[in-house]
């Protein structure tokens, strides 16, 4: 049989779980034939991953945050990249941290143009920036990409592309019901519950916890038993009891922000990837975000796409309430709100809408999973090369090539 040997370079926690749950796929699929090198975090290090060097010196890859790093980053790309060069893996999936990995990309195929590679999560073309499509096809190989509309923006400059499916659906979040919530931070079961995620950054939760406060206090007056519920990430704790004023069970423990979904009626969230993972817990959900003021005017003249949220962006029309901006004000919020709290037919049917949501983040044909998905793919792709054959490539998950 033969032995495949697969770099992969991760530069976040989101990329690190994707990496993951490739390599536990790649090994479901490979068994011992599988071998894996490079840059990961602690989720691909239990995987058997020894990462080149720590993952967390990329994550300041970003705008001004860059600058104070800027030469340790490009020593980092350049030992990424004779790595490679002397390893000879079979193949690089580079995943998510175009700032770090597409440099490493460009790099590499003006050394080495016989090792395939692979991307793992595309850059958002279709919202902005769309000229990006055509800079990633000059050195990239294949793309492996997460929703189903992004294919055709890259396959028309001439990138194989293919749809594997977005991670939420693997998390189960409808399906894992957490009876014991409500004892554990003793909630009564006759009261409604209200989640509140105010962001994961402290500048967004910043902007947006005044107004969600103000937001809440309209609601107690409506609704004088509501629960509000935040789920947090732990070096945000502190900042967030210090801002608010009213009663709240605050939560850091991912189990414990799942849990808290399934308990609630209805969620009031930043916008961003949080409301993939309400939309797969089947939560009802209302949608804000402010920016400041010169940020917002710029990029309006950027962005060419009608909605914020995933959610409407996937379905074509507004099936959550979205309050950007201007409109990003306590009494609109609060209306928005009650109304899910209080109209248990509308709650119902966005619940409904939230699965076909996540039915078109599903895996295309009849894989079990998007890593499993993406597992086959890299696995074609890479058996391909090592056999020098010549296939067509599709733009829906590739059927696994016999291994020899």
């Amino acid at each position: 049989m033969t032995q495949y040997t697969i770099f992969l370079s991760a530069g976040e926690p989101s990329g690190d779980f994707l990496g993951s749950q490739l390599m536990k796929a790649l090994k479901k699929l490979l068994g011992d034939s599988i071998k894996f090198t490079g840059i990961g975090g602690p989720l691909m290090t239990a995987e058997g991953l020894t990462s080149l060097f720590p993952m967390e010196e990329l994550s300041v890859m970003g705008f001004a945050e860059v600058l104070p790093h800027i030469w340790r980053i490009k020593k980092r790309i350049q030992q990424t990249v004779e790595a490679i060069e002397t390893q000879r893996p079979d193949a690089v999936v580079t995943i998510d941290s175009p700032g770090f990995n597409f440099r490493v990309g460009k790099a590499l195929k003006k050394r080495i143009r016989s090792i395939p590679l692979i991307h793992y999560t595309a850059p958002s073309v279709w919202a902005w920036r769309a000229k990006r499509a055509k800079s990633i096809a000059k050195f990239l190989d294949h793309l492996l990409v997460l929703f189903p509309f992004e294919p055709l923006y890259f396959e028309k400059e001439g990138l194989p592309t293919t749809f594997v499916g977005h991670p939420v659906v693997e998390m189960n979040l409808s399906q894992k019901k957490d009876l014991t919530f409500r004892d554990r931070h003793r909630i009564p079961y006759d009261v409604p519950l209200l989640t509140l995620l105010p962001g994961s950054r402290r500048a967004e939760v910043t902007r947006l916890l005044p107004v969600f406060q103000k937001t809440v206090f309209l609601l107690q007056k409506k609704i004088p038993n509501l629960h509000i519920v935040i789920p947090t990430l732990p070096h945000l704790e502190k900042f967030i009891r210090e801002k608010i004023t009213f009663s709240a069970t605050i939560t850091t423990e991912q189990s414990e922000k799942f849990a808290a979904f399934q308990e609630s009626q209805a969620a009031l969230a930043a916008s961003g990837t949080v409301v993939l993972e309400l939309a797969a817990a089947g939560l009802p959900m209302v949608i804000a975000y402010k920016l400041h003021p010169l940020t917002y005017f710029l990029i309006r003249r950027m962005i060419k796409i009608k909605y914020a949220s995933l959610v409407n962006i996937l379905m074509g029309q507004e099936v959550v309430s979205e309050l950007i901006q201007d409109k990003c004000i306590a009494p609109a919020l609060c209306a928005a709100v009650e109304s899910l709290l209080t109209d248990k037919a509308k709650e119902k049917q966005m619940r409904q809408r939230m699965n076909e949501v996540i039915k078109k983040l599903k895996p295309p044909a009849d894989y079990q999973s998007p890593s499993l998905c993406a597992a086959h793919s890299v696995f074609n792709l890479t058996h391909e090369s090592t056999i020098s054959s010549k296939k067509q490539i599709s733009r829906s998950c590739m059927e696994p090539s016999k291994v020899t």
